[in-house]
């Protein structure tokens, strides 16, 4: 195969292309293959006709997105490939896009982007409440994406004597993601299909609000991946992952890890097992632990059991109708003699080191009294001690909870 003349005989390296001005352009992967920095990363991957953009970062990054590639070759691009429709990945479609430019995306695509566009309030304010703080700014409207090319399962190209195989990986981030694959490099791009954290456990729900990953469509992806049997994986985040046994190795244990987790799932409710009990007493094996900076055991446990159950969880009738328990939250502290009984047993479970039951009590008052500085107390201390005593891993579950304990400081200083 001709390959592109700049480059073509280094290894993968990462090594910095500067512009003079002592600014940061592309990185060099080797083998006419960039990338730029961003939300998402973003490669082009250069041949002999032009240049292939894998993903075009998020829409307030993509001027100086087109800068960087701009420095590293002037070659045209032919062809944009979203590796998964999420804002990160597909934001800066309009600056790469010119006429004659071809935009592949697995067919899923545009019913995905249907949530994004008609619950995009209600998404971005939940978005908002855990990232608001690492927003540079808020996202501007953008036509969506044009689509020439779409496909089901597979797809595949050649371009400047490059081939290019697409695969459906349903079970990454969203339904509609895919992987790029090149075989005569053995190099394959799976954006963000193990999550953004390559490695840990999958984020089979987010705690931002997203539609459940399927655990079956997971096993089947990563499977799909381990077939190919990649010399070099490249993915939505973070520096390529070298050497065919590394990268197996990788994919297999995160792999039986998480069919482990669903085998005991699956194992647990043909028992009849409680979903809280098995939140509680499901864990990974020790010799397939694998961090959950992204995903968490637990809620991969209640995200498999919804997908297959559902929510009504034959525990009550109520569970069926539109009162929630929060609704006799002040018959329940009228019957316990009012607020300073329930503090008092909120205080007392707080000391004894059940934060979770001291907020349940602390919030049973608050419904009752919003203001209530003593209860607001509670809550605060004992979301203070849930994070302290689960740690920092999981970056999603510690936004969550610093939001809430400022939140909640605010609110006491009001």
């Amino acid at each position: 195969m001709s390959q592109p003349t700049r480059d073509t005989n280094q290894p993968l390296n990462a090594q910095i292309i500067n512009d003079g001005l002592g600014r940061q352009d592309a990185v060099d992967l080797g083998g006419g293959i960039y990338m730029s920095k961003d939300v998402s990363n973003l490669y082009l991957v250069r041949t002999d006709d032009g240049s292939v953009l894998i993903n075009t970062g998020i829409i307030y990054s993509a001027a100086e997105n087109k800068r960087r590639f701009d420095a590293a070759t002037s070659d045209p691009i032919r062809k944009i490939v979203f590796t998964q429709s999420h804002e990160d990945h597909i934001g800066g479609w309009p600056t790469f896009n010119a006429p004659g430019v071809e935009t592949i995306a697995q067919a899923n695509q545009p019913f995905v982007r249907i949530q994004y566009r008609e619950l995009g309030q209600a998404m971005a304010r939940r978005s908002r409440a855990l990232w608001s703080r690492d927003q540079k700014q808020e996202l501007t409207e953008r036509p969506e994406p044009a689509l020439t090319t779409t496909f089901r399962d597979s797809h595949a190209f050649e371009l400047g004597g490059r081939r290019f195989e697409l695969y459906s990986v349903p079970g990454g981030e969203t339904i509609c993601s895919l992987v790029v694959w090149l075989p005569q490099d053995r190099i394959v791009f799976t954006g963000n299909m193990t999550g953004p954290i390559f490695g840990h456990v999958p984020n089979l729900y987010t705690v931002r609000g997203e539609r459940y990953r399927y655990v079956q469509w997971y096993l089947d992806s990563v499977q799909r991946v381990i077939d190919l049997a990649p010399e070099v994986l490249i993915t939505g985040h973070g520096e390529p992952l070298r050497g065919a046994d590394t990268i197996r190795a990788s994919l297999t244990k995160m792999r039986d890890c998480v069919q482990s987790l669903r085998d005991q799932v699956f194992a647990g409710m043909n028992a009849g097992v409680d979903l809280w009990t098995l939140m509680r007493t499901v864990k990974m094996p020790p010799k397939l632990a694998i961090p959950q900076g992204h995903g968490k055991v637990p809620w991969i446990v209640r995200s498999i059991w919804e997908e297959h159950m559902g929510w009504f969880r034959f525990e009550s009738s109520t569970e069926l109708y539109d009162v929630p328990p929060q609704a006799v939250f002040p018959d329940l502290i009228e019957l316990a003699g009012g607020i300073e009984p329930v503090l008092g047993r909120a205080q007392a479970l707080f000391d004894a080191g059940k934060p979770l039951e001291a907020m349940h009590l602390a919030e049973a008052i608050l419904a009752q009294e919003a203001g209530n500085r003593a209860a607001l107390g509670i809550k605060l201390a004992a979301t203070e001690a849930i994070l302290e005593r689960e740690g920092r891993e999981n970056f999603s579950e510690v936004r969550w909870l610093e939001a809430q304990i400022a939140k909640l400081r605010t609110e006491m200083e009001s």
